[in-house]
């Protein structure tokens, strides 16, 4: 019997609707971990440790180190940036490698704890700090230490009435101070913009025996993020640097020696080697360990250095929500990666699951930061006991999250330090 025009019309959109269907439907992207997360595992199951860690690969560092000293060369110092490294250990290590005294440090107590540990850091505030955080500051610092502020520690200052208040600290305390202001180059998140404005408050600190110009400090992440050409972009910023340098001249005559002109950062840092700029140093701290926020065309060639790694507690195939069975059901019908649950130890970090692959939090069963539910395909092998591994997206406020850092030798296979995150 031929079948009519009409059943065939019917069976034909019935068919394409169904592929259609089979097209949007999710793909398995489950398995299990591969060598380099199977030898990680391996060693931390091997330690007296069974809780949320932040896990440092020293190799990977070394790597992205070496490629941004390498890049920078001789023309940019470089200055770390401590809340994106927040340990004293990594500082150190840091540091000790790269051959910088240099640190930009974002919130007070971690300036106390890092000039009572490091009296030869030169250290530049990345954020302009109320006036009473500086106050303590200077209330536990102790001169003995060998950290001299005067020379060594750079206040941050956006605006003129900030200046005042840090002027009239400087009187209150007969202390010199040293002054860096802040640029608006194009980010428009603060900072000086006007050249009469500049001028008049480096009048200011040129009239004031107690107050010491040690530079600027222009940051420009923007240059990556807006729509344009980063060169041109880039080009615009150094033009506005260069004209805050010129009204400095004009101010100051000749300018002070070893004065911080400071720009970049770790999504820009390469925009700058072989360029002319009236930059002298270089910040960035995020490119080092490369949580995903960074991966990003200008950081190509840059490696993921840092991972969570959390505990396995529970597991449950096939995958139950509560409620009704058939949501459930339906969700593992349409999605493969929905088949079972984990429950992971801890959980709701800014962060993504990266190993086993394929693992993503329920959207109906919510996120927790007790025991958080993964759910992912029949080809993930993993029970409790095991361990689950996460990228995070950033590194600042995230590092401080685990306690100590565990540092990863990939040639040894061995967790071989801790390194305690900072204080406060």
């Amino acid at each position: 019997m031929s079948l009519s025009r009409r059943q065939l019309l019917i069976g034909g959109a019935a068919t394409a609707g169904a592929v259609g269907l089979g097209l949007l439907r999710p793909s398995d992207q489950g398995g299990p971990h591969d060598r380099y997360f199977q030898s990680l595992q391996r060693c931390l199951s091997e330690q007296p440790l069974a809780r949320p860690t932040m896990v440092i690969d020293r190799d990977r560092l070394h790597h992205n180190l070496n490629l941004v000293t390498r890049r920078l060369g001789d023309q940019y110092a470089l200055r770390l940036v401590a809340k994106s490294l927040p340990s004293l250990s990594l500082l150190d290590h840091l540091m000790d490698h790269a051959g910088t005294r240099r640190l930009m440090l974002f919130h007070r107590p971690f300036v106390s704890q890092v000039a009572a540990h490091r009296p030869d850091a030169d250290i530049l505030l990345g954020k302009p700090m109320p006036v009473d955080e500086a106050r303590l500051f200077y209330q536990e610092w102790q001169p003995a230490g060998g950290f001299q502020p005067e020379t060594q520690l750079q206040w941050l200052i956006d605006s003129p009435q900030r200046l005042l208040d840090y002027q009239q600290l400087a009187a209150e305390r007969d202390q010199p101070l040293g002054i860096n202001v802040e640029l608006d180059i194009g980010l428009h998140r603060g900072g000086v913009a006007d050249r009469d404005r500049l001028a008049a408050m480096l009048t200011r600190i040129r009239d004031d025996k107690r107050l010491r110009f040690r530079g600027f400090m222009g940051y420009e992440p923007h240059i990556v993020k807006v729509p344009g050409d980063d060169h041109a972009l880039r080009d615009e910023a150094m033009a506005r640097y260069r004209e805050a340098v010129h009204t400095a001249r004009a101010v100051f005559g000749t300018l002070p020696a070893g004065l911080t002109f400071n720009t970049g950062g770790s999504s820009t840092y390469t925009l700058y080697p072989g360029q002319d700029t009236p930059a002298n140093e270089i910040a960035l701290g995020s490119g080092l360990v490369m949580p995903t926020n960074f991966d990003v065309p200008t950081l190509s060639g840059h490696r993921p250095a840092c991972v969570i790694a959390t505990p396995v507690l529970k597991t449950m195939a096939p995958a139950r929500l509560p409620g009704p069975e058939a949501l459930a059901s339906l969700m593992r019908l349409w999605n493969p990666n929905r088949q079972q649950a984990f429950f992971i130890y801890g959980g709701h970090w800014k962060a993504r699951p990266v190993s086993p692959p394929g693992l993503s939090p329920n959207p109906v069963f919510g996120r927790s930061s007790n025991q958080e539910m993964l759910n992912g395909s029949d080809a993930v092998p993993i029970a409790p006991g095991d361990w689950v591994f996460l990228r995070p997206h950033q590194s600042e406020s995230v590092f401080l999250q685990f306690g100590d850092l565990a540092l990863y030798d990939p040639d040894r296979q061995a967790l071989t330090d801790r390194w305690p995150v900072l204080r406060g």
